[in-house]
């Protein structure tokens, strides 16, 4: 990892949260529906690649207690998030960069602000399968109130688990006549057909290492 370098987390303890547009590697056509007598299914065994809600920004105060504008201390944003995906192997990796934008309220004297975040591998919308924890270091010039810095965080997915099963690739993908009894029903539709291709789903999910606290923050502000 680079040093300089939709679910949503809830809290009770902080759960993962998958909601989202999330731009991912899925090739063009992850479903095809053609003239509504077959499907093709061009899906990708690389994940999708996203921010979760809520964890794309970080603000902290001075003192740490304090909600006021006025003790506003240094802020940061996650934005343009990139994917790399090498699906060549049985083991797939992922690589996810993305930039990370700082802020700060005094701009007095130059300062290095080390940041947390998280590279997650979520599996079928709600199975965390794993899970890294690095640090982004922003480093803020004398008399400046901006910083940037690049990130990034990569992860294995076997390609066995991100493959749907061939009975079921089958099923979506058969031509069917138009007029035909088959015709009428939508693969999709069909439960476990559904929960093949929620099994083969994997996200790789980037965010800010919140505390329960911050977290609740972005939620409401």
């Amino acid at each position: 990892m680079h040093k300089g370098t939709r679910m949503k987390f809830r809290t009770a303890a902080i759960a993962l949260i998958a909601t989202a547009a999330l731009a991912g590697c899925a090739k063009q056509g992850d479903i095809v529906v053609d003239q509504g007598v077959g499907i093709t299914a061009l899906r990708t065994v690389c994940p999708a690649v996203g921010v979760p809600d809520y964890t794309g920004d970080i603000t902290t105060f001075q003192p740490a207690g304090a909600r006021t504008a006025d003790a506003l201390d240094v802020s940061a944003t996650i934005t343009n998030v990139r994917v790399q995906c090498d699906e060549t192997g049985e083991k797939v990796y992922a690589t996810a960069t993305f930039d990370v934008l700082g802020s700060r309220r005094n701009t007095s004297g130059a300062r290095t602000v080390e940041l947390p975040y998280f590279v997650t591998v979520l599996r079928g919308g709600g199975s965390v399968v794993a899970k890294r924890v690095g640090t982004v270091t922003l480093t803020f010039a004398d008399g400046q109130a901006r910083a940037q810095a690049q990130a990034a965080g990569g992860a294995y997915i076997d390609r066995a688990e991100a493959t749907l099963p061939d009975d079921i690739r089958r099923r979506i993908t058969e031509r069917r006549k138009a007029g035909d009894e088959s015709a009428a029903i939508d693969p999709l539709s069909e439960p476990d057909v559904r929960a093949a291709l929620a099994r083969a789903n994997f996200e790789l999910l980037v965010g800010f290492q919140l505390s329960e606290e911050q977290l609740a923050y972005n939620a409401t502000r």
